[in-house]
């Protein structure tokens, strides 16, 4: 079953698990330092949440976001998104055997035409031996086709 991943940044986990928790009807599926992530099924949702300073947050919505996502189930549905992907002329980043999020994952990024970093991921192993939080930085991209850019017609 595949399902939208968004990851957001908190300032204060314990009382953001708390609410995600009352508005979904349940716990988290995995609770680590500064990181939590519900495997919501109706709807469809991987929650992750990470948690950051207030200076970096902010307030608001505008400050919440950290990345979308779409989790699959195999490796070859990744390798299909990278080649769709690809074959559209956009760039993407490559992370394959990358432990994030504490989860052993291959993904591939790529970014909306506002700059919105997204992932198409597997998690290979739960709970690998060198499980690490969720990395503090996306992947920059060095470009953005023509095609997705205001210029190109279609921002």
């Amino acid at each position: 079953m595949s399902r939208v991943q968004l990851a957001l940044d908190v300032v204060d986990l314990d009382a953001s698990v708390d609410f995600y928790s009352t508005l979904f009807g349940g716990g988290p599926h995995k609770r680590r330092p500064g990181y939590a992530n519900f495997a919501i099924s109706e709807p469809p949702l991987k929650l992750v949440l990470i948690q950051t300073d207030g200076a970096t947050r902010g307030t608001g919505a505008k400050g919440a976001l950290n990345h979308l996502g779409v989790e699959v189930d195999s490796v070859e549905e990744v390798a299909g998104a990278r080649a769709r992907l690809t074959d559209s002329g956009l760039a993407t980043f490559d992370e394959t055997d990358t432990t994030c999020c504490y989860a052993l994952q291959d993904k591939v990024w790529v970014h909306d035409p506002a700059g919105a970093p997204w992932e198409v991921y597997v998690v290979k192993d739960e709970n690998p031996e060198d499980a690490r939080p969720a990395t503090a930085s996306i992947p920059v991209l060095e470009s953005t086709p023509a095609c997705c850019t205001p210029a190109g017609g279609h921002g």
